[in-house]
């Protein structure tokens, strides 16, 4: 899972599409999502790691990342 080329992110949680003109505003947890797909980290290990940091209970958070991701998808921001 990544980015598009074009998509823009910030350190602070913005993001912008410069294809659409769309921007967005992210949580610390979704910070933590970006980085780790700028990592270019399997999605297991992003369940892993945002579970362990926020002490989240895995099958809790693996419904919100699909759901995250689907938002994600829903906005054209993800290259598949």
């Amino acid at each position: 899972m990544r980015f598009k080329k074009n998509i823009a992110t910030s350190d602070t949680g913005f993001i912008f599409n410069p294809g659409s003109g769309d921007s967005f505003n992210s949580n610390p947890i979704c910070l933590d999502i970006f980085a780790a797909f700028k990592e270019d980290k399997s999605r297991q290990e992003i369940l892993n790691l945002i579970c362990e940091k926020y002490e989240v209970e895995n099958n809790q958070f693996e419904k919100d990342l699909e759901d995250f991701l689907v938002q994600l998808r829903e906005y054209n921001l993800l290259d598949e």
